[in-house]
């Protein structure tokens, strides 16, 4: 049996799997809160010990580049290798792999009840396929045909240089290069880069921070999910937290561009990640939309790709799921016969 597991910095979903069951139908599963074990072999370990499953290799999805079969995850301080997890674990194979990889090996094979789309457009059989990911982080990753299928490609261009598109957003660049000295897209467009968008709007008195809002937001561990909640109130929405999430979306879109730009995407641009699917009424209204296709001479081919946000919250687990069985499968074929 595989382990497979999708480490994020906030939460870490573990889950075994048999070879005749397949990436979507796991034997038992279980979700961490990440920050609460030192390190991933004690998460891993305690997990195996509960289940007593006869599992003898894993694979796990992670945020960060993976180097060399290691890997030091960017939004948790766990520093994961292959060869020492397999001794620690008792494992005969373990395989890392970056989590927006683990996410695009599995878009090819979602279904519609997986997605909602933003634009239809005419996807190109032949295309790349691109992933963004908002989350805590800000994962990419793209897919390219090879023979009769794809072959994904990690990235780490959430973290380019953010690059602003309007006079609001050149003072967000400044007011945060004053604070970090290197923004990246990471720190507008994630779940870490909310609160510092809002938090920008509210210093250059954009719109008026209500008094019980900001004892909520005083209050609070993660600031993002408040922000997101009081600017969704559908009976009193909160100025200063929509357009933060305003802000957000348009961001959002021009990097989705970006990137379906980068490497051509026409087969077509999912939005993962944890966010996307909680704020589906602001990419819905054309902002995402906007920002996505200005891209001058380029609109038009924009137009022209399709693009969906990814609603299974269990995305990443299956293409981790998916990418160890098929490594499982390949070893198989390439094992000598008996007899030579």
């Amino acid at each position: 049996m595989l382990l497979a597991g999708d480490i994020g910095g906030t939460k870490t979903a573990l889950a075994v799997f048999s070879p005749d069951d397949g990436p979507h139908a796991p034997v038992v599963e279980e979700i961490f809160a990440s920050a609460r074990y030192p390190s991933l072999e004690a998460l891993a370990s305690e997990f195996l010990e509960e289940n007593g499953l006869p599992v003898d290799r894993a694979s796990f999805g992670v945020s960060g580049p993976v180097t060399g079969g290691k890997v030091a995850a960017t939004n948790l301080p766990w520093e994961m290798d292959e060869a020492r997890l397999g001794k620690a674990l008792g494992l005969r194979s373990v395989r890392l792999l970056n989590d927006l990889e683990a996410i695009a090996r599995a878009a090819p094979f979602l279904g519609s009840e997986d997605l909602h789309t933003l634009n239809a457009g005419t996807p190109d059989p032949e295309g790349a396929l691109a992933v963004i990911a908002p989350g805590t982080g800000l994962g990419e990753a793209f897919l390219t045909r090879e023979g009769s299928g794809y072959r994904a490609h990690p990235s780490e261009g959430g973290h380019a240089d953010f690059a602003p598109t309007g006079e609001l957003e050149l003072g967000l660049l400044q007011h945060l290069l004053d604070r970090f000295g290197h923004v990246s897209y990471e720190r507008v467009c994630s779940g870490r880069g909310l609160p510092n968008v809002y938090g920008y709007l509210k210093e250059i008195g954009h719109a008026e921070e209500p008094s019980w809002l900001a004892e909520k937001l005083a209050a609070a561990e993660d600031p993002t999910p408040i922000i997101v909640e009081a600017a969704s109130d559908p009976e009193a929405p909160c100025e200063l937290c929509v357009a933060a999430l305003d802000v957000f979306v348009s961001v959002l879109g021009a990097q989705a561009g970006n990137l379906a730009l980068t490497v051509v995407a026409t087969g077509g641009v999912f939005l993962g990640g944890g966010i996307p699917p909680r704020i589906l009424p602001f990419l819905d209204r054309g902002r995402f939309a906007e920002a996505f296709g200005r891209k001058g001479r380029f609109s038009e081919l924009l137009g022209r790709v399709p693009v969906h946000v990814i609603l299974n919250p269990k995305v990443a687990l299956v293409g981790a799921a998916r990418y160890g069985l098929e490594t499982y499968e390949d070893e198989l074929v390439d094992q000598p016969t008996k007899g030579g």
